[in-house]
This record gives structure tokens, sequence and C-alpha cells, in this order.
């Protein structure tokens, strides 16, 4: 006897007056519930022959919900289950709330009877918890088909991206387009290895983020040289066609080697500033895990801790107030926060993390910084760390 189960018992006591509830529908809810309930199969064939000693189809609250059978009797209806195996799914039964212990002064189960044959007492298992739970088990069920349901979807998208993913980084080694197609079929490579062979919905969630992220990375690499190969009369547009055809895609965060702190662009040259593209918060924390210490809680579980986590380190890192809102104002507070903590994985390699940030917002204002590469390159060096916050 446990205080749970004792609050078990007296909840039983709480049933609605006139409430009813289809025993088999109820069944197939704790069925469906199963992984939530923590139950195996066999509870559930134990609880399905529990049911079956019940002679109505329905549970009523103003009926008789204890049944009586022995174990003999048990064994035969849960298909010949033996007796050890049997005391110990009752009990898991009993710990999931489903049913109650109902035990006479010796242990036995068994009813009294009136006269008339009428159940005036009986000793064994109440099915009352079921008829009380009857509407919590619908909703646990709902939510396990739901979940359920998004796995096999996240599953199908991964599989469909992976193999497009497969498709575009062999074409562009057949046809020998230009970039370093060994590094990007490696870091493919390694995310597929960790694909675990029963991948839950939170795994498959974070590998289809990732997967999506190299994704957009190769089909950026292919655009990169389709753009270096057109032509053009306008000598200082070529020029920065040439310039980003060289971009090494997996490195912008390597350290700069000019003046930083001093750069400026001409208002007569800015392009119009295109927003930075949004990534899921769990695929930032795991390329960039080091700065979940700064949150005030030890942890990130929102865009709100990470935007406050980025103030502390940009405070640290020595970046000015007027740099970080210039940056937040181009990006974005969130990309800014994200690329605050892009640069704390870094912070050993640039030596102005200011001036570099400055660097960076220019490049986002005129549409020549991606986050995609950084978030690649530092998913990559950290092994695709799988570490997430909370």
């Amino acid at each position: 006897m446990t205080l749970a189960l004792v609050r078990q018992q007296m909840a039983v006591t709480e049933i609605k007056p006139g409430k009813t509830a289809e025993k088999w529908k109820v069944f197939r809810d704790a069925s469906e519930a199963r992984p939530l309930l923590g139950l195996q199969d066999r509870s559930l064939a134990v609880l399905d022959a529990l049911l079956s000693f019940f002679p109505d189809n329905e549970l009523r609250q103003d009926r008789q919900l204890i049944v009586f059978p022995s174990n003999a009797q048990l064994t035969l209806r849960a298909h010949g289950i033996a007796g050890a195996t049997l005391r110990r799914h009752l009990a898991l039964l009993v710990e999931a709330g489903l049913i109650v212990r109902k035990d006479s002064a010796n242990g036995k189960r068994y009813a009294r009877k009136t006269k008339t044959g009428e159940v005036e007492s009986a000793f064994g298992f109440d099915l009352s918890p079921l008829l009380l739970r009857a509407e919590e088990l619908a909703q646990l069920a709902q939510q396990v088909a739901a979940e359920r349901l998004q796995w096999r979807k996240a599953k199908e998208n991964l599989t469909i991206c992976r193999r497009d993913v497969r498709k575009l980084i062999s074409a562009a080694m057949e046809e020998g387009a230009q970039g370093d197609w060994g590094k990007v079929e490696a870091f493919y490579i390694g995310l597929v290895q960790r694909i675990p062979r029963s991948p839950s919905l939170v795994e498959l969630t974070a590998l289809l983020d990732e997967m999506r992220l190299l994704q957009q990375e190769v089909l950026n690499m292919l655009d990169i040289k389709q753009e270096s190969t057109n032509t053009s009369t306008n000598d200082a547009h070529h020029e920065r066609h040439e310039q980003n055809s060289k971009t090494e895609p997996f490195n912008e965060l390597e350290p700069s080697s000019r003046n930083e702190l001093g750069a400026k662009v001409e208002r007569s040259q800015e392009r119009p500033a295109q927003p930075l593209k949004a990534f899921p918060l769990g695929l930032v924390l795991r390329a960039c895990p080091e700065i979940s210490a700064y949150s005030p809680g030890g942890a990130i579980t929102g865009w709100r801790d990470l935007m406050g986590a980025a103030v502390t380190v940009r405070s640290m890192l020595g970046v000015s107030p007027s740099a970080y809102q210039e940056a937040c104002e181009i990006m974005g507070p969130e990309n800014a926060a994200v690329t605050i903590a892009c640069i704390l994985e870094r912070a050993g390699h640039i030596n102005s993390p200011g001036g570099y940030l400055r660097d960076l917002t220019l490049k986002a204002q005129r549409g020549e910084f991606s986050l995609g590469p950084v978030l690649m390159a530092l998913l990559r060096a950290n092994g695709g760390d799988s570490r997430q916050a909370g």
C-alpha cells in the first residue's frame, strides 16, 4: 500500500452520479495511451481479461464495478499467461491507476449475493478508475495518435530530404561543380550515421533540421557556381560575383584580416537589406552549446532565454551596445543573438568580437551574410552535438 494507491481509492468515490462509459472504448483508449501509462502488451491482455468478467457492456456509476475472477480463470482468458507474470502485470495496472484492489479479510476474491441473486458486496479488482478516467484516457489516446502521426511525417520528410541531398552531392561531384564536395559529403555521411535505429520524435526533428540546413547550403553552393559563370558588362557587379564564388560556405566565421573596427559602407552602395532566414532554436543550441551557460537558469528553453544570454555574452566579449543594437535592427533580434552565440564559439580565434560583429552586420545589410553556413560549420566542428537546452 502506498499513498498514491490510497489517493486512487479515494478518487473512485468521486465519480459523478449517473456517469457511464462503454467499457471496450475505454479499453481501446487505454491501449492507445499505453506508452504514456507505462504499460506493456501483457498488461493490456490482463486488463482485457478483467473486463471480460464484467457482464455489462457499459460501466456505470450506479453499478457494482468489482470483478472477482481467480488467478486460474484470469490465466485462461489472458492466453495462458504464467502466474508470476500475471501478478506482475496486475500490479502494473494498479500502479497505472486503471484498477484498484479491494481485498477481503482473507485475501480471497469472491462476492456475497442477496437471496435474489444480486451482488451485495464483492472483493477483487475494482474497475471504477476506468470509468473515472474515461475522458482523460481518451485525451491521452489522441495525444499518442497525434505524436505517432508527427513521427511518421518527420521520418518520411527526413527520408525524402536525405535522398535529395545525396542526389545533389552526387550530381555536383560527377559534373565537377566548384566547391569542396568531399567535405560536404563527409558531413552528410556523419549526419546519416547519427540516425538511430528507432529514433524518437525529438531526435527525428533535430536530424531533419540539420538535413534541411545541409540541403539549403548545397543548393546555395550550386547557385553560387551558377552566378559565377554568368557574365556582365558591369565590372563591379562581375567582381562581386567572382568574390562570392570563392567564398567557402563552411568558413564564414574565420577571423578577418582587415581593420574591422573602422569598417564603414557608403549608403549609395548599399543593397536593400534582405531578412536573414530563421533557424530552429534546437539546431542553434546544438551548433552553439557554450551560450547555454550564460542563461540565468543555466539552460535555454526559448528565444527569450537566448536573447538574454546574448546580452550577457555581448558585454563579456566587449561588444559595444551600439554595435549589438545595429545588428538587432538589421538582422533581427533573434538572429543577432544567434550571431553572438556563434562568435562566442569562435571567440578564441577572433581578435575583436565587436569589430567582427559590425563587419557581419554590414555584410547582412548588403545581403552577403547568411547564418546557414555559420551554423553548418559549427555543427561540423562540434561533431553534431546533440545537447539540448532544458
